[in-house]
């Protein structure tokens, strides 16, 4: 289905891969893994021709219906969310419309090759879905969670993750050959994302998905593609199964480099040791035999993030309390929220996307203004927030301006230090935060929270772009913390282990 050949691709000094290959086949169900800032990504955007590729080629197997989940592609927000999701269908209902205007042509002319056309045509809305489209469309839509908004709502009513939901839907209603998907379970939880994995298992076409769920990841894959060392292997079989073969792959991997090493460096030795001696034709001849090997690429130098936030001592029993709380905009979201968290918990909170997670979170920090009710945090509570938004007043700014900005009295050599621990070296520290991956800019936003004194942690989806090994780092920097901490997260293996209790909001 698509062939990608020798692909190379550089942003400023920083190599991404050389001579990357890779083959989707028909009925393969792909995943692409690699640390955060290993290329994802930026691979996908090359597939999809969204940026040009440095060196390389990118083949489609001809006539091939490609759906790619682009979450910030224009749509027109009058648009209700049935008239949207029932434009998939675009195709059958222009087939509907010339079959109407085949049989006013034939009533004007009596061509009989009029009636054999509208008769083909015909013929293929039969056997396809268009009788079918209204159930198709109730069917994805409550899969996904969609219709608890209102199948009539505007688009332009709906929040970010909200519309990416309702992308996802349409493409996947498209039924296309190929399925690129970037990221696909941010915007769901639990059940909707049980719903996608039993649909992507059952998908007859082949995909190829970026995730950081390795839970979801793992089963609806077939084949996995991991970008590792500036290069692309891959394995057959689900992300378990792969990362075993990678494991032996890595330690033989790592063997050869060594060995290489080793005898490059003895072989330099010779050189510099008899190049002006009487041994000179030899040691040409061996820098000749040196220029000729193909070098392997050094292990990955990735920082291992390690998170620390600061605690500021409290005294109290209670951490939060909150009094029939409404939460919403114009109108409340929710029944009247009665909550109280004792001090030291750490909890998780979890309910259907859109039902008003964040929209609590934001109210419990200041950020939106409570509709009714009450709620209290005792004196001295020092709250750090993590938003899920990944948006900057100045897209442009490094991470070392960034928190410069936020934290003047820090050395740039501190600040060098609290990113480097945050698993961003010094030439990522210096790059533009809008050129860094979802995992790079996550990182400097969780960095920002190790230089803020807390002693109640609030995070609200915390896991959307980071891989696992940060995400590991997180777990045990928030199971360690001493104060309290709520996380609202769509994994259950993240937050699982490291809270005592999981509080489910529903509208009645």
């Amino acid at each position: 289905m698509l062939t990608i050949t020798n692909i190379t691709q550089q942003f400023g000094d920083k190599i991404l891969y050389e001579g990357l290959d890779l083959q989707l086949n028909s009925g393969e169900h792909m995943g692409l893994i690699g640390q955060n800032g290993a290329g994802k990504s930026t691979l996908i955007k090359i597939i999809t021709g969204e940026i040009l590729p440095d060196d390389g080629r990118i083949v489609w197997q001809k006539n091939a219906h490609v759906g790619y989940l682009d979450q910030y592609v224009e749509v027109e927000e009058s648009l209700s969310i049935r008239e949207f999701l029932r434009s998939a269908f675009k195709e059958e209902f222009e087939k509907e419309a010339e079959i109407g205007r085949l049989y006013t042509e034939y009533g004007e002319t009596l061509d009989d090759r009029l009636l054999e056309k509208a008769g083909r045509l015909q013929t293929q809305l039969d056997q396809g879905d268009f009788y079918q489209i209204d159930t198709l469309v109730n069917e994805m839509s409550t899969g996904l969670g969609i219709n608890i908004l209102g199948m009539d709502t505007q688009l332009k009513n709906l929040s970010g993750g909200q519309r990416s939901k309702l992308i996802l839907a349409k493409l996947l209603l498209e039924k296309p050959d190929v399925l690129i998907l970037d990221e696909p379970t941010n915007h769901l939880d639990d059940e909707h994302i049980t719903w996608l994995t039993q649909f992507l298992q059952e998908f007859p076409g082949a995909f190829l998905v970026v995730s950081h769920d390795r839970a979801f990841l793992n089963q609806i894959t077939t084949h996995i593609a991991d970008i590792e060392f500036g290069r692309l292997i891959k394995y057959t079989g689900n992300l378990t199964q792969a990362l075993k073969q990678k494991e032996q792959n890595r330690e033989s991997y790592l063997r050869q480099y060594h060995a290489q090493q080793k005898q490059i460096e003895k072989t330099e030795s010779y050189i510099r040791k008899y190049k002006a001696g009487s041994r000179s034709t030899m040691a040409k001849s061996r820098q000749k035999q040196l220029d000729k090997i193909e070098r392997l690429t050094p292990p990955g130098s990735t920082a291992k993030p390690n998170f620390d936030f600061p605690y500021a001592p409290i005294v109290t029993t209670l951490a939060l309390e909150t009094t029939a709380l409404e939460i919403g905009y114009e109108r409340p979201l929710l029944d009247p929220i009665n909550l109280t968290i004792r001090y030291g918990e750490k909890v998780a909170i979890r309910g259907f996307n859109g039902i008003g997670k964040s929209t609590l979170l934001k109210t419990l920090i200041g950020e939106i203004n409570k509709l009714g009710g009450d709620f209290h945090f005792p004196e001295n509570t020092q709250i750090n927030y993590f938003s899920q938004d990944l948006v900057w007043h100045n897209p442009f700014e490094t991470p070392l301006q960034y928190l410069s900005d936020l934290y003047p009295k820090a050395t740039i050599k501190e600040l060098r230090k609290h990113l480097s621990r945050a698993g961003l070296p010094n030439q990522l520290a210096q790059e533009p935060l809008s050129t860094l991956s979802g995992g790079e800019q996550t990182k400097v936003k969780l960095c920002q929270m190790t230089m803020q004194k807390g002693n109640f942690l609030i995070l609200d989806e915390p896991t959307n772009h980071i891989d696992q090994e940060t995400k590991v780092s997180l777990q045990q920097s928030l199971a360690s913390f001493a104060g309290t901490v709520i996380i609202v997260s769509h994994e259950q293996e993240f937050y699982q282990d490291i809270t005592s209790r999981v509080i489910d909001i529903s509208v009645d």
